[in-house]
């Protein structure tokens, strides 16, 4: 995901043995005192104020620093007086890492509230962060005289030269720091993934009123194409954003207004069911119109229990940890592409994280062998690459994007890359793409069960640039593309740009599956029968070119609505003889920029009928499959 803020955002049978590669499964259980803290604390905080940013660690794929490991304080100056807020930095945690946002309550020492609640070491275990917020001298005011240090502590957390984050985030508010924090997350609903407080007395109802109607327009603020919604739209208003919500022994006569506050926003039953964890559970309706959970359905939760428990109880940690990180969320920022989903758990998937060196750099990637892939081609599984946004890790975009959720369905593999250390040492970018599919290529097709001539390639904006150049460059690669909010095509020169280097375009057809945002990227505005000629249009222009086909041979002139509030307005052309689909273009509009999960399923429609050869002088021969290659005999050339 690109954040404003940031630049931005198996089976026994699928064995791996290459020596070049490592790897782990899921993410393990952190050894005793592995990040130096043991028995015996966390020690002093380290101070952040003036401190160099960290130096890049080339040693590392898809890691912060080793330097920024550890316990470290962060000083603000709010009203002239001194706040601090500490970071907690786990010896493997990732960049763009998701991290959990504590507000400690009054009267203890961080550290060792922290030690004792056991959110160290989940941190270490989990391989996250943590950023906590803490009291002045005096302990913590009401929510509305915390307000400027909590925004200037959170506006720091979200974006520094000394760690990074995913962009959306876990609250958990402990006593009289509960209420600072949730009223941080009822202005902001839109970067929190989910909450839980802990003996709160909750907020006031006229805090809450004068959020709960305000509405999320279309605006971009300068960043891409701002959205105009037809005439007549029903806006999101601020009390319409699912956020799951879990009161752990609240303050009952006083907590009222904010329970009922997310039960309104969770669109819930109004009658609770009981259960042994959470207490009273008032889950979303079955048909909830909400627009967050067009996608995954009426997942969130707002829960209450009343009974009491200790801070230093691991047990309750663990709990709070189990409900929070249940879900993820994607786009922080614009309401109509901001989407709750449940967050993969590699552990249960058996997704591999691992790595490889490429042009001399330790490079990440994540590989996801569904099992459904054996019990539905064999040793003959179809394999989808996909290439994430800039900023973005392959752990950012495996849940971001839910691919993985298409692939439990459908049994292919899932390779998901990870980019490199970029402008600075706590952010990645793209690099060596062509030399590290190359690798990728061979390592699927020496070690995995999988059918080459099924490859597939997919991304999202700097990821699609790849995807679409890789099509006009080497479409001999894959059977198909299918990609996201960035298009390509060849220069003047009939080359494209890869890495620095100009390959050139081949002039060949490859069946071709776009989608963008009416609030996109500015090259992006637009679509094809406007005045204005842009990089979409010349996409289109190459792609039906060697395809043999005009503008005008699309099936419909005015496309296909269909999706969430036909929020998909889609066209496709045809190959003449066959009347095949090979060039296909959607428009979600809805949204900005970032991708939706909803695409995802989308894309993969298209490119599972599809499969090429290459025969020994090298002709690429394709065919397609109206059954996507379930039925034998159900193909035909292309």
């Amino acid at each position: 995901m690109i954040d404003r803020r940031q630049l931005l955002q198996g089976t026994a049978a699928f064995a791996v043995t290459a020596t070049l590669v490592t790897e782990t499964l899921g993410v393990p259980p952190a050894a005793a005192g592995a990040s130096g803290h043991g028995a015996g604390g966390l020690g002093e905080a380290r101070p952040l104020d003036g401190r160099p940013f960290p130096a890049y660690d080339y040693s590392r794929a898809n890691k912060l620093p080793r330097e920024m490991s550890g316990y470290w304080t962060k000083s603000f100056d709010v009203g002239g007086q001194a706040r601090t807020a500490k970071v907690y930095i786990s010896p493997e945690t990732p960049i763009r890492s998701y991290y959990t946002v504590v507000a400690v309550p009054d009267g203890v020492d961080t550290a060792e509230f922290l030690r004792r609640s056991s959110w160290v070491d989940v941190a270490d275990r989990r391989e996250e962060g943590l950023f906590i917020l803490e009291p002045g001298a005096g302990g913590w005011g009401d929510h509305e005289a915390e307000t400027a240090y909590v925004e200037a502590a959170m506006a720091f957390y979200q974006s520094n030269r000394y760690f990074s984050i995913f962009g959306l985030h876990y609250l958990v508010g402990y006593g009289a720091g509960a209420p600072a924090l949730e009223a941080w997350a009822v202005a902001h609903p839109l970067r929190v993934i989910s909450q839980v407080y802990v003996d709160s007395p909750g907020l006031s109802a006229e805090y809450l009123d004068s959020y709960a109607a305000r509405e999320f327009d279309g605006d971009t603020e300068g960043t891409y194409t701002d959205v105009v919604f037809p005439e007549g739209f029903d806006l999101i208003r601020y009390d319409e954003t699912v956020l799951p919500t879990w009161f752990v022994h609240p303050e009952p006569r006083s907590v009222g207004a904010s329970l009922s506050y997310w039960k309104r926003a969770n669109d819930t039953v109004d009658a609770g069911t009981s259960d042994r964890t959470l207490g009273t559970v008032y889950r979303q309706r079955h048909r909830s119109g909400r627009w967050m959970t067009s996608y995954a359905g009426p997942i969130a939760r707002v829960a209450v229990q009343k009974g009491p428990v200790s801070h230093r109880n691991k047990p309750s940690t663990s709990q709070i940890v189990d409900f929070l990180t249940s879900y993820t969320r994607y786009e922080n920022f614009f309401a109509y592409g901001n989407q709750l989903f449940e967050r993969a758990d590699y552990a249960k998937l058996g997704v591999r994280v691992r790595t490889m060196t490429v042009e001399g750099f330790v490079r990440e990637y994540l590989v996801h062998v569904p099992r459904s892939a054996r019990r539905l081609w064999r040793d003959k599984a179809p394999v989808v690459f996909v290439w994430p946004g800039n900023s973005q890790t392959d752990k950012v975009f495996f849940d971001a994007a839910q691919w993985w959720k298409v692939a439990e369905r459908e049994g292919f593999v899932l390779v998901v890359i990870c980019e490199q250390y970029s402008n600075t040492s706590i952010s990645v970018s793209h690099r060596d793409s062509l030399a590290f599919f190359r690798q990728l290529r061979d390592v699927m097709v020496r070690e995995y069960p999988v059918d080459p001539t099924r490859f597939y390639s997919t991304g999202q904006s700097a990821g699609s640039a790849v995807t679409q150049n890789l099509a006009i460059a080497f479409p001999e690669y894959f059977a198909a593309v299918a990609s996201t909010s960035f298009t390509a095509a060849p220069s003047t020169a009939g080359t494209i740009t890869m890495d620095g280097v100009q390959h050139p375009a081949s002039g060949q057809a490859i069946p071709n599956y776009q989608i963008y945002g009416y609030g996109d990227l500015g090259f992006l505005a637009g679509g094809l029968w406007d005045d204005v000629d842009n990089s979409l249009d010349a996409w289109a222009r190459y792609h039906l070119a060697v395809n043999g086909l005009e503008l005008s041979d699309v099936d419909d002139p005015d496309g296909e609505r269909g999706g969430w509030h036909d929020r998909f307005q889609t066209w496709t052309w045809r190959d003449r003889d066959t009347a095949i689909p090979v060039l296909k273009l959607t428009k979600n509009v809805y949204r900005s920029h970032n991708t939706m999960p909803e695409e995802s399923p989308l894309m993969w429609d298209f490119l599972k009928h599809y499969r090429r050869e290459v025969d020994r002088h090298g002709n690429v021969i394709r065919y397609y499959s109206e059954s996507g290659f379930r039925r034998p005999w159900d193909s035909e050339r292309l």
